[in-house]
């Protein structure tokens, strides 16, 4: 600039362009010449524009226009609203539907391999008290984590993280969930069933929840959670008895979960440790390894065990045996080398393996096909042949006169 205005003091207003050819010194020169050929006053409201001139863009830096405008927004109040067509998807959500679907299911199974008549609608019932029971204790798990699902990406984005439905909507639908569903198990089924549903809503609520953030045992406390709802169908169905066979099913259901929820959890590590939940995956990473081989191979043990317990036939021992072995080999796979391809192997075909061996204890449950089945003692189910009854009738003595 300073070599224009020295040619403007020397030369006047006649400027060689063929010396000063910058874009910028041109630009100054035609607002110069235009100054000068057509001088006009200074008028606000006369403002002539230049159409040829080249319009310059905002050279603010962006820093200063953006965050105080998104700053200013993200103080400001925004009304939450719940639509009545929408609130059941909530309820599903606030429910963990999925989780309590897998918890209703081996409820169900529970209930078919009892060794006891099979009634409808006895086993509705059970069914349905067991899942609202189960929503409610998922309802109430929310509830607690809420500053911690905060922090992790899996859960980051649930109900009552974002503020769709207030703590006090999810405790009152988790009391009302709970209270009809354990009045369900105890009026409608038996009070049996329905102490086991109120001591696993204890458990899941108010030891396992806390307990995440303090040792490692949650995970066996959190296995006794899930396999106390096989217990559930089975109490149901034999009217509050659980012999052997029950504790089997149970214990399958207590040594699945932890090759299922090792796996799972390997790969939400980070996750974990930033919410400062004590699991096995951060904390002791080679005990989380061993766990899981350790219980697939009990799966298998238990599986071997099952026809002794008159829970299945001979045969079942023989079906189930490739698929604990495969079971087995992944387990140990991922003890051998652990990363996210091992885990994640293992993780999915636990979601196989457990509905294809339910499926395999129901078809080969003890007595299912040779009809030979022995009702216990203490449940035994007294019928009167209607046809003896009649004969009984005919040549009954006439009493006398």
């Amino acid at each position: 600039m300073n070599h224009l205005i020295r040619a403007i003091q020397r030369d006047g207003f006649h400027i060689n362009k063929n010396v000063y050819s910058c874009s910028t010194c041109s630009f100054i020169r035609r607002q110069i010449s235009q100054s000068i050929s057509k001088p006009k006053p200074l008028i606000a409201n006369n403002v002539t524009v230049d159409k040829h001139l080249p319009i310059l863009p905002d050279i603010r830096p962006p820093a200063v226009v953006g965050p105080v405008e998104k700053k200013r927004s993200d103080q400001e109040w925004t009304e939450s609203r719940i639509y009545l067509k929408d609130l059941h998807q909530h309820y599903l959500k606030l429910s963990k539907s999925r989780l309590t679907s897998l918890v209703v299911v081996t409820t169900m199974a529970g209930y078919a391999m009892a060794p006891a008549p099979f009634d409808l609608i006895t086993f509705i019932l059970c069914s349905a008290g067991t899942g609202m029971v189960s929503g409610a204790a998922n309802s109430i798990n929310q509830y607690h984590e809420v500053p911690f699902d905060a922090q992790m990406s899996r859960t980051k984005n649930r109900l009552l993280v974002r503020g769709i439905l207030t703590p006090i909507h999810a405790l009152t639908f988790a009391a009302v969930s709970g209270s009809l569903g354990l009045v369900t198990l105890y009026y409608g089924v038996n009070p049996v069933t329905a102490a086991l549903g109120a001591a696993n809503l204890f458990l899941y609520t108010s030891i396992y929840t806390p307990m995440k953030r303090l040792s490692i045992l949650n995970t066996w406390i959190g296995s006794v959670v899930g396999a106390i709802p096989p217990l559930m169908g089975w109490a149901g169905c034999t009217g509050g008895v659980i012999d052997s066979g029950g504790l089997l099913l149970a214990g399958l259901l207590y040594a699945w979960q932890f090759p299922h929820f090792n796996a799972l959890s390997w790969n939400l590590r980070p996750d974990y440790s930033r919410a400062g939940y004590r699991m096995m995956s951060v904390t002791n990473p080679g005990l989380c390894r061993r766990t899981a081989l350790r219980y697939t191979i009990g799966i298998f043990g238990l599986c071997c065990a099952a026809p002794f317990c008159e829970l299945t036939n001979i045969y079942f021992s023989i079906a189930v045996a490739p698929l604990n072995a495969y079971f087995v080999y992944l387990a140990w796979k991922f003890h051998q080398k652990s990363d996210s391809k091992t885990s994640r192997s293992l993780f999915r075909f636990s979601l196989i393996h457990l509905p294809a061996l339910m499926i395999l204890l129901f078809v080969n449950k003890h007595g299912l096909w040779s009809g030979n089945s022995k009702p216990k003692e203490n449940n035994e189910v007294i019928t009167v042949n209607k046809d003896e009854q009649i004969i009984s009738s005919i040549f009954k003595k006439a009493e006398p006169l």
